[in-house]
């Protein structure tokens, strides 16, 4: 009898214990799915705040900016990071989405698709044929060279591959053309130069274009810098004024390896459509070259080298003074270096500063002098905005 109690009693006693393992345990679950569902609130009230701020400033309101800023970050301090971006869809991107299109076997196994249809429906396939009857001649008249032609005008010297994308909508054989394998040849030739070579590990040109990392030349990246900055006291030590500063950076690339760069306070919308070509009437423009380069770790990188226009000797400087005491002769250049990554959905489209340094070379010894800049939160990153102007004409064929 006194086992039976003794054993009764160590039972209970392991009960007791068991169930008091699994409540701490519950109890733990449980504050954890609160800590969890509480990190998801506050991480959506930071987002809801964050976006409050981005509107605000936008807008222009950077004091209202500020504050929307601080209280998002002091509700999750990396905020900035977690964001997705959602931009609205741009109206013109029908037909022109190719920058976004996965490149797989669905695109040749259509592209055999039609080229069969074509051969199956006649023994001289046409690469189009009339809707209707026209008195003149169709341009399914025309022979298929002077079709590519056509095409590599399409193109221009500008690479305008959105256009060629877009004509390939019209009918099967536009299609066909659009995908001949010289064309996009000739274009990733334009960009990369000596070394494409070789389509490894790309399957086509077209898949090389589309995929390996470039610099865009159908618009204009653009930074733009603002901060706010102490003034002067006033005569009567009353008040001392703020200045709110802002300026902008753009870089215009082009085919032919010219960029163009000009620092300027003036608005966008008076700015892009000068940089349409080389030739800008701009006092702060600088002129220069630029190339690509991908490192072993795998990041493209653009390296550019400004500089400005040589300008003609003033009035002043032709006078007796300055031919007595002339200056010493030296040139300045800007060089300026670029890691290139993708922003929010449009590929290529961010450029983030890595090096900025100014090159003073004296004629006379050949000396040069190198003043290595900081890169601090002056250098905001470039973004690519598209503009339509520039592939509006063409000047020259593919």
């Amino acid at each position: 009898m006194v086992e039976l109690n003794v054993f009764r009693a160590q039972w209970m006693s392991e009960l007791t214990l068991s169930s008091g393992a699994s409540d701490s345990s519950g109890r733990l679950l449980r504050a954890k799915g609160l800590k969890r569902t509480q990190d998801v609130a506050r991480e959506e009230k930071a987002t809801e705040l964050f976006l409050r701020a981005v509107q605000e400033e936008q807008n222009g309101a950077v004091y209202e900016a500020i504050k929307f800023y601080r209280m998002a970050m002091q509700l999750v301090p990396d905020i900035e990071f977690k964001i997705n971006y959602s931009r609205p869809p741009d109206a013109d991107r029908s037909g022109g989405s190719y920058m976004d299109n996965n490149v797989d076997g669905e695109i040749e196994d259509l592209l055999s698709y039609f080229e069969q249809e074509l051969t199956l429906e006649s023994s001289f396939p046409k690469i189009c044929t009339p809707e209707m009857d026209l008195t003149p001649m169709h341009i399914s008249a025309l022979p298929r060279e002077i079709l590519m032609y056509i095409f590599r005008w399409v193109v221009s010297s500008d690479l305008d591959m959105r256009a060629l994308e877009q004509l390939s909508l019209v009918c099967r054989g536009f299609y066909i053309c659009s995908r001949d394998p010289e064309i996009w040849h000739l274009a990733c030739s334009r960009v990369w130069g000596r070394k494409c070579t070789k389509l490894v590990p790309f399957k086509s040109w077209r898949e090389m274009f589309l995929q390996r990392p470039r610099v865009r030349f159908d618009g204009v990246y653009i930074s733009k810098t603002s901060y706010i900055r102490q003034g002067e006291e006033s005569l009567d030590g009353f008040y001392r004024a703020w200045h709110h500063v802002e300026y902008y950076r753009y870089l215009r690339f082009f085919p032919d390896g010219h960029v163009v760069m000009v620092t300027t306070p003036e608005d966008p919308l008076l700015v892009v459509p000068r940089l349409r070509t080389k030739n800008i009437r701009m006092d702060s423009v600088l002129l220069g070259h630029f190339r690509l380069s991908q490192e072993t770790d795998n990041q493209t990188k653009v390296f550019a080298v400004v500089c400005k226009k040589k300008e003609k000797a003033t009035e002043f400087q032709r006078n007796r003074f300055c031919r007595r005491n002339p200056p010493p002769e030296a040139e300045h250049s800007f060089h300026v270096g670029l890691h290139l990554c993708s922003g929010g959905r449009q590929s290529f489209s961010k450029l983030v500063w890595i090096h900025h340094s100014c090159h003073i070379t004296y004629k006379l010894t050949g000396e040069t002098v190198i003043t290595a800049f900081d890169l601090d939160s002056m250098y905001t990153p470039f973004f690519f905005a598209r503009v339509k102007s520039y592939t509006a004409f063409s000047d020259q064929p593919l």
